[in-house]
């Protein structure tokens, strides 16, 4: 099948350095692979290599320790945050970031833990466990226009940067891309990350009739996509995201 040939063709460690997953790849602490794959996650949009070029500044803005960072970050330290902008992701955007992962760390056991609390016994999908996310991670005083930064699937946002993120962390098999670092969240229950290039895509090879790109539009995707691999069905955004990107179809 096409889509198992290219999810092979694109599932490889060439993939990483192109791609905004190769800053998370930067690092070996469990924390510090979650809070750098989270932060990236959170800008990407716009040009790949700016996206990535953005993250690794990210990163050195925070010593390149960021779960330390986050954690220990004096006045001093956050000061050369100031600097920081990507696109409409301001430096403003980025302390609130930084103080709910804080406290995501101190009173909620972590990433992990924050988007597996919203997960019921039996629960198929994960669309509750980032809704519940959401929450925890906006308890922390913010303006207002941070929380577009955060996607609520619930207001009809694909939350494609949340389902990639959820992809790296959850993900296993032996590629060396995704990481498969949390076991509470099954990959069954992951929903495929939907872009512009995903979606037309999609569209061109049936697995999405729905014209507009909002949340209803990932669940139909991603039930197309469970057809062929109920326990994985994730795995085919690497195929999905490559015929778009690097082969233009």
């Amino acid at each position: 099948m096409l889509l198992d040939e290219k999810t092979i063709l694109y599932n490889q460690p060439d993939f990483i350095p192109s791609d905004p997953i190769s800053i998370p790849h930067h690092f070996t602490r469990r924390e510090d692979i979650e809070i750098s794959g989270f932060l990236v996650a959170t800008i990407a949009w716009g040009q790949r290599s700016t996206i990535v070029k953005n993250g690794f500044r990210m990163m050195n803005l925070m010593d390149d320790a960021p779960y330390d960072f986050v954690m220990n970050a004096g006045q001093k330290d956050l000061k050369r945050i100031d600097t920081f902008v990507h696109r409409t992701f301001n430096s403003d955007d980025l302390l609130f970031f930084l103080e709910s992962l804080k406290s995501i760390y101190q009173n909620h056991g972590g990433l992990e833990q924050a988007f597996s609390a919203g997960l019921s016994d039996g629960e198929k999908d994960v669309y509750h466990s980032i809704i519940n996310f959401r929450r925890l991670f906006l308890e922390n005083s913010h303006l207002i226009r941070s929380r577009k930064h955060i996607a609520d699937p619930s207001a009809g946002s694909t939350a494609k940067r949340i389902n990639m993120y959820l992809r790296w962390m959850v993900r296993k098999d032996n590629n060396g891309v995704d990481f498969g670092l949390w076991n509470s969240i099954s990959p069954a229950q992951l929903y495929c990350p939907l872009d512009v290039h995903v979606g037309n895509v999609a569209r061109k090879c049936g697995l999405l009739v729905r014209k507009q790109n909002d949340w209803k539009a990932v669940e139909e995707l991603t039930a197309n996509l469970r057809v062929f691999d109920q326990n994985d069905p994730v795995k085919y955004d690497f195929a999905l995201f490559g015929m778009g990107v690097f082969e233009k179809i």
